[in-house]
């Protein structure tokens, strides 16, 4: 007879065997995390970098980070996102609280995800069960996993160090704060590991470690911007990554909190692991339910259904942005703004970042970036939809291709649409509250500003998923990317005027301190149309495509 099987441990080998096994079930989740490990440590790299290399360049002396701190020290306003600053006059100081308090929420979102994938969405898809038949244990199947996510979380560790030191900060200092960013990482992982287990379905487990993370965070925002209430940041996670003081007195003891708390989390999931069925959890689902027609009506209907979700968290996350750019606007416009910073801001738009109307103008460049990946999200969807096969059976029926596809793109049109109401509405409550004197015409206006970027790229992204459907989505994604990086940087790069003017950005004006350019607005979704149609007629002419 042959050899056997590498994948069976040879007798007298058992711990070879074994770390064998444990290290494929690793390296499949690393392979199937790729695309979001990689995109969160680049994004954690690029904004370190940025943001430290932006602080050095723009308050050179200490007279203007002393300006900078009186205005936002103590700004309530400005603490929901990035937590409380403790030294605001040092390069590092200022990295530890802008990136620290801010890039902890990511990396705790990051860790939950990264586990339920691993583990709960394991069990939804069937693979488990065939991984289970072979000769691996649960327990060997949960150990690799959980090896896979803890390989992921030291490359956002590496890339925060990499960010970091690039930027010249003390490479001991950024390798510590690099570790209290990450360690809310760790953290979720263990609450989405423990979710997986408890919750029978990969939503729900996703919405309960969500649900946890939320609960963190607005300990947090309590805590930092409520007097007398400071304590509750040794409640949370992202508390203990705030309290380990990077760059401003380490406090490294604070550590053994989210260590104990992350091996509590995995050691109860582990244990859970081992003693429930494969492919369901402590958590009883029911077997029969009474029936909720809603949204089934039509295709497009159905996919409301199936997006409301995700919609719903794109209008909390948006319209959150929108009132917090609203009510620092009077801060910023304010704080005695260093000339260096005035002069590189004024290159990106022409407006004045001294006044309310130029702060919010240039902050709905971003929201203008928002909606697009939304629109690319939602193209996205259809993609996954098409890829799951579900498109075979749905085109059996008298449904033609043509008018599915136009429902998905008045699904996002609707989405965007939304989004950018939002976003104008919420600002300009943000900015009544601090009496800027900005009017809710002129907001609604800059909501609607949005759209013309967003709906060329929603057409583009559509055309590509027509043409490429595998391509198609991250086609759309890495254009509008591409053109709103090129927007940002090629001005200050002193790139010439016809080149800066191929991104869509350079025609959009900066509204409510600029007019709204209507002629722009009407070429961009003119194309948006035309690339939409093309779209359409492509569509029905090419083959349904699966993985």
């Amino acid at each position: 007879m042959g050899a056997p099987a590498a994948s069976v441990a040879a007798p007298g080998t058992p711990v070879a065997g074994t770390a064998s096994r444990v290290g494929a079930i690793a390296r499949r989740t690393l392979a199937d995390s790729r695309v979001r490990n990689i995109s969160y440590a680049a994004g954690f790299a690029l904004l370190t970098y940025a943001n430290t290399v932006g602080y050095r360049s723009t308050y050179p002396t200490l007279r203007e980070r002393l300006d900078f701190a009186r205005a936002f020290g103590d700004n309530a306003s400005v603490r929901l996102f990035y937590g409380r600053p403790h030294d605001l006059l040092t390069i590092g100081g200022y990295t530890a609280w802008r990136m620290g308090g801010f890039l902890a929420i990511f990396a705790g979102m990051w860790g939950a995800l990264a586990a339920v994938r691993a583990l709960r969405a394991e069990e939804d898809s069937g693979r488990q069960e065939l991984v289970l038949a072979g000769v691996l244990s649960r327990a060997h199947a949960y150990l690799g996993a959980l090896t896979g996510v803890g390989v992921g979380a030291l490359g956002l560790w590496l890339a925060l160090l990499l960010g970091l030191a690039g930027a010249d900060l003390p490479v001991g200092e950024s390798a510590y704060l690099a570790l209290a960013i990450v360690t809310p990482a760790a953290v979720f992982a263990g609450v989405g590991a423990l979710a997986s287990q408890l919750a029978p379905t990969r939503r729900l487990a996703l919405e309960m470690s969500s649900a946890v993370l939320g609960l963190a965070l607005v300990l947090r925002v309590v805590a930092d911007t409520a007097g007398g209430l400071q304590w509750l940041d040794w409640t949370t996670p992202l508390g203990w990554s705030e309290e380990m003081r990077a760059f401003t007195g380490a406090r490294p003891a604070v550590l053994l909190a989210p260590l104990a708390a992350c091996a509590l989390l995995l050691a109860g999931a582990g244990a859970i692991s081992g003693s429930r069925d494969v492919g369901g959890g402590l958590l009883r689902s029911r077997d029969s339910a009474a029936p909720r027609l809603t949204l089934l009506s039509s295709p497009t209907a159905l996919a409301l259904r199936e997006e409301r979700g995700s919609l719903a968290g794109w209008l909390l996350g948006t319209g959150f942005f929108a009132l917090i750019v609203g009510l620092v606007s009077r801060t910023v416009a304010s704080a005695g703004v260093s000339t260096n910073l005035e002069r590189e801001l004024q290159k990106l738009g022409a407006v004045q970042i001294t006044k309310p109307s130029g702060y919010i103008g240039l902050s709905f460049l971003f929201f203008i970036l928002t909606i697009g990946l939304f629109c690319c999200a939602q193209v996205a969807s259809a993609r996954h939809e098409e890829a799951q096969e579900r498109l075979e059976t749905l085109f059996a029926l008298p449904v033609r291709r043509r008018r599915w596809l136009a429902g998905r793109l008045a699904l996002a049109l609707g989405g965007a649409v939304a989004l950018a109401l939002a976003a104008g509405l919420l600002a300009w409550l943000g900015a009544t509250a601090e009496n800027t004197g900005v009017s809710l015409l002129d907001m609604l206006g800059a909501g609607a500003n949005c759209l013309p970027v967003a709906l060329l790229f929603l057409g583009v992204a559509a055309l590509g998923f027509a043409l490429f459907p595998r391509a198609g989505a991250a086609l759309g994604y890495g254009l509008i990317v591409l053109a709103f990086v090129w927007d940002l940087f090629g001005d200050l790069l002193g790139a010439p005027t016809w080149l800066l003017e191929a991104s869509p950005f350079q025609h959009v004006g900066l509204v409510p301190a600029q007019p709204f350019q209507a002629g722009a607005a009407v070429a961009m979704l003119a194309v948006g149309g035309v690339c939409a149609l093309a779209a359409l007629w492509a569509f029905a002419r090419r083959d349904v495509i699966g993985q």
